[in-house]
């Protein structure tokens, strides 16, 4: 029984996998204390460098099952402890110091919006779409939503998915700097890994500490960014695999200038 969330780790790389299909991948009740557990086991694990978030299906995610919500006479205070699971797993993941690729494919809607951006790098099959419709529906932003959408595309455009029933192709979310890459259908989970390899082959903690950075940051004062900036590349500078990389820069540099 995975209540609607795979996960694999092997080698490194931990794969979260939404796997509800029939239901678009929208998060029950279950899913959610599963997505919070999942987060939670992913982080702890020192021998994860690297997430890959990636769903089955036709869609990546339609956000929470409202539906499931309506038919199973759930309250108001059911829906808030819900949302809290899986806001806990959002944020488990942003704060961590591990780099996150998501593929999507076909529908990202609502909260689904939120829990893409969880991601730092985020590769949509052409197929893909983005829309809110919170509001059609008489609902409010949630999963993150409302601070993660504006971070990545700007406040004006964010309202703009939030207040008008728009719906963003995967070329148009690409232009407004929703999504990093697109991709043919056939290629996004090869891409995706490939993102997700280059991350483990090369300087995994330093990319790692370097989303953490960003991550964080937005929500702190400048002064306290730029200590932990200091404190963090120090840590990095002496790491045996920091030593081993700046002495070798620091030998090709040499090498150049004679």
């Amino acid at each position: 029984m995975t209540d609607g969330i795979l996960l694999d780790i092997s080698q490194g790389l931990a794969r979260v996998t939404f796997d509800r299909p029939a239901s678009l991948n929208a998060m029950d009740f279950p899913m959610a204390a599963r997505w919070r557990e999942v987060a939670h086991q992913v982080t702890s694990d020192t021998s994860v460098g690297a997430v890959i978030l990636d769903a089955d299906g036709p869609a990546f995610c339609a956000g929470g099952d409202v539906v499931a919500m309506a038919t199973s006479g759930s309250s108001g205070a059911d829906v808030t402890a819900t949302a809290e699971a899986i806001h806990d797993g959002i944020r488990t993941f942003v704060d961590a110091p591990l780099p996150m690729v998501a593929a999507v494919q076909g529908a990202v809607a609502g909260g689904g919006l939120g829990l893409m951006l969880t991601a730092d790098y985020v590769v949509a099959s052409e197929n893909a779409r983005f829309v809110s419709r919170y509001a059609n529906i008489g609902l409010t932003p949630d999963l993150g939503v409302s601070t993660l959408l504006p971070a990545a595309i700007g406040q004006r455009r964010a309202l703009q998915l939030l207040l008008q029933d728009r719906m963003l192709d995967a070329a148009e979310a690409r232009d407004w700097g929703l999504v990093a890459e697109v991709v043919a259908s056939g290629d996004l989970a090869s891409r995706v890994d490939e993102i997700a390899r280059f991350w483990l082959d090369g300087a995994t903690a330093a990319f790692g500490q370097a989303t953490r950075l960003v991550r964080v940051g937005a929500g702190r004062t400048f002064a306290e960014n730029l200590a932990d900036e200091a404190v963090t590349i120090g840590a990095a500078f002496d790491t045996p695999e920091a030593k081993a990389r700046v002495a070798a820069f620091a030998a090709a540099s040499a090498k150049g200038r004679s």
